[in-house]
């Protein structure tokens, strides 16, 4: 049987290296940002039906997540073409466990129900800071519902100590 864990996590957490040590332990990840930048280019008109709907050039795009409005609209147009792109990765996969590592998927419905489990990955805030600026900005558009999720990785301490986290996560996933 085929499991998908959602890994997810605030911005400078260590989602993205936990994911990174997933696929080199040849887990398949689909990492959801990667993705959806590649299917900017690949979704013929998207970029530009986006900036005509936005009002913005592309190279301004990332100024979306100030206002609201139009990042609501931002992913009303995008979700949809990460949700099929996501379940045709799913259908290619033979492997027992899949990974999707995204920061936002938990919270938006459209992605309900492509997943089975939820792992939080969070590290304390300053880290967080330290290792990525951008998470003092976007904290606030990042919360988790303790319910919905299964597991929690506190990546508080070292790259070792996570990966050996992650190991312990795995054996009692499978």
């Amino acid at each position: 049987m085929m499991r998908t864990i959602l890994v997810t996590g605030p911005i400078g957490s260590g989602k993205s290296e936990a994911c990174r040590y997933l696929a080199s332990l040849d887990f398949p990840v689909y990492e959801c940002d990667a993705r959806t930048k590649l299917l900017y280019s690949l979704v013929p008109g998207l970029k530009c039906s986006i900036e005509e709907r936005l009002g913005l050039p592309w190279s301004q795009i990332g100024t979306v997540f100030a206002d609201p409005d139009k990042l609501r609209t931002l992913e009303e147009m995008v979700y949809p073409h990460v949700v099929e792109d996501l379940k045709a990765w799913k259908a290619a996969q033979t492997a027992p466990l899949l990974f999707v590592e995204s920061a936002i998927a938990l919270d938006k419905p459209q992605f309900d129900g492509l997943y089975d489990t939820v792992v939080l990955v969070t590290a304390p805030y300053e880290q967080r800071v330290q290792r990525n600026p951008k998470a003092a900005e976007r904290d606030a558009l990042q919360a988790y519902d303790p319910a919905r999720i299964d597991w929690r990785i506190d990546n508080d301490g070292t790259q070792d100590e996570l990966f050996i986290k992650i190991r312990k996560l795995i054996c009692k996933l499978i």
